[in-house]
C-alpha cells in the first residue's frame, strides 16, 4: 500500500479518535468469584481487596466471611494472595466481612469492613497481604456512633481516604439519599474524632468511594435500583461538605443487572475504575446473583474536572510492564486461565492447584528478549503420577509449542521439587501458555516458574511480539514477522498527534 492511499484514512480515523471507547478489562482473577473491590496503591502495585463470594451459598444469601486480595504491577497479570482476613477467626466479634477498604499509614495497613449491614470494623497488618487481625474488640462504627444512624440505614461499605494534610476520613452508609455519612479518623486509624456528618446524595444506595484530583474531591457511589444501579458522582472543594451532583461516572456493567460496587485509583499517572460484574457465572451457566467477578477500566477526567462516562470492554487495557521470564515468577500470577484453582502453599504464598487434563494458564506479555530463553524450570508437587506441561506461545492450542516438561509424582501435594526441560529458543514478547495434559486424576500443583537464558544458537521460535494483550513491544521487536515500515510508524504518530489536537480544541470550546 502506498503512503498516499494511507493518509486520507489516517486523517479520517484521527477525526474520530476523541470518541474512542476507554480501555478496560474483564474478567480479572477469573478463577475466583470476587466482589466489592477496594483499592490500595503501594510501592508501584495496586491491591484489590474483595468480598469472597465463594463463601456464599450459590442458591442465595450474602454470607461472605473472608476478604481475598489480588494485586498487579502491569494490570494484565494478577497475583492471587488468597484470604487475608476471615471472621470470626481474625475478629471474634464479627459475623461477616463485606466490601473492604484498605489504607497504609504509620507503617501499617488498616482494613475496614462491613459486619453485614449492622456496623463497620477495622483490622490491621504489617503487610498489604495480611494476615489482618482485629484492631478493636468490636465495631468502629455502629448505630450508637453519634451522627451515624438514619432511616433504615445500612452501616456498611466503608471507603477510607487520607488527605494531603494528614487527616483521614471514613465514608459509609446506604439505603437512602440522607444515609451517606463521613467521619474523621484519628491518626491511630482505629478510632474516630467527632460525630459522623450527613451528606445529601441523590439516589444514594451504597458503595461510597472518595478520590481527590487537582484539589477536587470526588464522591462516587451506586444509585438505587430505580436509577439503574449505576455509579454517579458529586464533587466539592471540601472532603466533608458542599458536594454538587455532576453526573454519571459509569453505567451498569455488562453481565451484571444487579448491585454495583467500584473503587477508583491512580497508578503511574493514569486513573482506573475497578468494579464487579457477573460475567464468569454467566459464562459458566450457573446462578449469577451471589457469584460476582472483577473488572477494570481506564477512567478519564475532562479538562473541566468532570468524568468521562466509562465504556466497558473485555480486553483493551495496555500492559504497563512486560514480564521478566528470567526471574522467579509465582504460578498464581497470571492473566487468564481455564479450569484451575489456587490454594495455600507450604513454601509460602499460594500455588496453582486442581490441575487436570486440558486446563491451562496464560501469562500475558512475557519478554524473552533478543537472546531468548533456552530452558524452563518449574516448582511442582503431585500426589498422583503427575503429567505433562506444554509450553505454548500466544495461543493455548494452536500457538507454537516450544517445549514439554514431564512431571512425575512427588509423593504429596505439598512435597515440592523443581523440574526442568529444554525448549526451542523463544525470543521477543509473547503471551505464554502453560497447558496441562495427562490422566483423569488431578495431575499436579505449581508454585513458581523461571526460564534460563539461551546459551546456544539452536532452533528459534517465532519472535514477533504478542498483540492479544496490548503488550508494549520489546526493543527490537516486530509486528507481523518483520520490522514495521516507516509509513506505519508515521501513521501511528499522526493519529496520536491529531487526537491530542482535537481534544485540546474541544476543551477550548465554550
Amino acid at each position: 500500500m502506498k503512503n498516499s492511499s494511507v493518509l486520507p484514512l489516517v486523517l479520517w480515523f484521527a477525526s474520530f479518535a476523541t470518541f474512542l471507547p476507554l480501555r478496560a478489562d474483564y474478567p480479572i482473577a477469573s478463577h475466583r468469584h470476587l466482589a466489592d473491590p477496594g483499592s490500595l496503591v503501594h510501592e508501584g502495585r495496586v491491591y484489590l481487596y474483595c468480598s469472597n463470594d465463594n463463601d456464599s451459598p450459590l442458591g442465595g444469601g450474602y454470607a461472605m466471611q473472608s476478604i481475598v486480595c489480588v494485586s498487579s504491577r502491569d494490570l494484565k497479570n494478577w497475583t492471587d494472595h488468597g484470604e487475608i482476613f476471615r471472621v470470626p477467626v481474625n475478629a471474634s466479634w464479627a459475623t461477616y466481612s463485606w466490601a473492604p477498604a484498605v489504607i497504609a499509614r504509620n507503617g501499617h495497613f488498616y482494613l475496614y469492613f462491613g459486619n453485614g449491614g449492622s456496623g463497620i470494623g477495622v483490622a490491621t497488618s504489617a503487610s498489604p497481604t495480611g494476615p489482618f487481625t482485629a484492631a478493636t474488640g468490636g465495631t468502629l462504627i455502629n448505630a450508637s456512633t453519634p451522627g451515624a444512624s438514619g432511616p433504615n440505614m445500612w452501616l456498611f461499605d466503608p471507603a477510607v481516604f487520607l488527605d494531603d494534610d494528614g487527616q483521614a476520613y471514613l465514608y459509609f452508609g446506604g439505603n437512602g439519599d440522607a444515609n451517606a455519612r463521613v467521619i474523621k479518623l484519628n491518626s491511630d486509624m482505629i478510632s474516630v474524632s467527632g460525630p459522623a456528618l450527613a451528606m445529601t446524595v441523590p439516589n444514594f444506595f451504597e458503595a461510597s468511594w472518595l478520590h481527590k484530583r487537582n484539589g477536587v474531591y470526588y464522591f462516587s457511589y451506586s444509585t438505587n435500583p430505580a436509577n439503574g444501579l449505576r455509579i454517579d458522582y458529586l464533587t466539592s472543594s471540601s472532603p466533608t461538605s458542599g458536594f454538587v451532583y455532576r453526573g454519571i461516572a459509569a453505567g451498569q456493567p455488562p453481565s451484571n443487572n444487579n448491585n454495583n460496587h467500584h473503587a477508583i485509583f491512580s497508578l503511574n499517572g493514569s486513573w482506573y475504575h475497578a468494579y464487579h460484574n457477573r460475567y464468569v457465572a454467566t459464562q459458566a451457566g450457573i446462578a449469577t446473583t451471589y457469584r460476582r467477578n472483577l473488572g477494570l477500566e481506564r477512567l478519564e477526567h475532562n479538562g473541566d474536572g468532570t468524568l468521562q462516562p466509562i465504556t466497558y470492554a473485555t480486553n483493551s487495557l495496555t500492559q504497563l510492564l512486560s514480564v521478566d521470564p528470567f526471574t522467579r515468577n509465582e504460578a498464581e500470577a497470571f492473566n487468564a486461565q481455564s479450569g484451575i484453582a489456587t490454594g495455600t502453599c507450604s513454601e509460602g504464598g499460594m500455588a496453582i492447584t486442581e490441575v487436570t487434563n486440558g486446563t491451562w494458564i496464560k501469562v500475558a506479555g512475557v519478554d524473552f528478549g533478543s537472546t531468548g530463553a533456552g530452558k524452563f524450570n518449574v516448582r511442582v508437587a503431585s500426589a498422583t503420577s503427575g503429567g505433562i506441561i506444554e509450553l505454548r506461545l500466544d495461543n493455548h492450542s494452536t500457538g507454537p509449542l516450544i517445549g514439554t516438561c514431564s512431571v512425575a509424582g512427588t509423593g504429596g501435594w505439598q512435597t515440592w521439587t523443581t523440574v526442568s526441560c529444554a525448549i526451542t529458543v523463544a525470543t521477543g514478547v509473547h503471551d505464554l501458555f502453560l497447558k496441562f495434559t495427562g490422566g483423569s486424576s488431578p495431575l499436579m500443583s505449581l508454585n513458581s516458574w523461571q526460564f534460563d537464558p539461551s546459551s546456544s544458537s539452536g532452533p528459534t521460535a517465532p519472535s514477533s511480539p504478542s498483540t492479544g494483550s496490548n503488550t508494549p513491544a520489546a526493543s527490537g521487536g516486530s509486528s507481523g514477522g518483520g520490522a514495521p515500515s516507516l509509513w506505519f510508524i508515521s501513521t501511528l504518530c499522526a493519529i496520536s498527534g491529531l487526537r491530542i489536537l482535537v481534544r485540546k480544541r474541544l476543551r477550548s470550546l465554550p
